[in-house]
């Protein structure tokens, strides 16, 4: 085994397994969104959303594009880097889907 995958691997996890930016990235997957799209389609706080943009943003994951508009509009959407997770994402729905029953889900909430 490659010395440099288990704490590549280790990173990847950290970064994915961050509370709310699975469901982040879950929601940029349907094409790009303004802030308050996003801030209406998940459960998270304004405050809480833009710090996962910015950690997303710095790790090149989502990329912020500004309108010179009047109010300025600022769209997130996924770079190469954030769609390339598309499949990860997509495979990790389908084992819930499999997986995970609705009265695990309601225990929690």
């Amino acid at each position: 085994m490659d010395q440099q995958l288990c704490p590549r691997f280790e990173k990847a996890m950290e970064l994915i397994s961050k509370r709310w930016v699975g469901l982040i990235l879950f929601d940029l997957l349907e094409g790009p969104k303004r802030f308050s799209e996003m801030e209406s389609d998940l459960p998270i706080s304004g405050r809480l959303l833009s710090d996962r943009l910015k950690l997303l943003e710095k790790e090149g994951i989502v990329q912020r594009q500004i309108y010179s508009e009047f109010p300025v509009r600022v769209e997130y959407s996924l770079s190469e880097k954030g769609r390339a997770l598309e499949p990860v994402i997509k495979e990790i729905q389908n084992w819930a889907d499999a997986y995970i029953t609705r009265e695990e889900v309601e225990v929690k909430e």
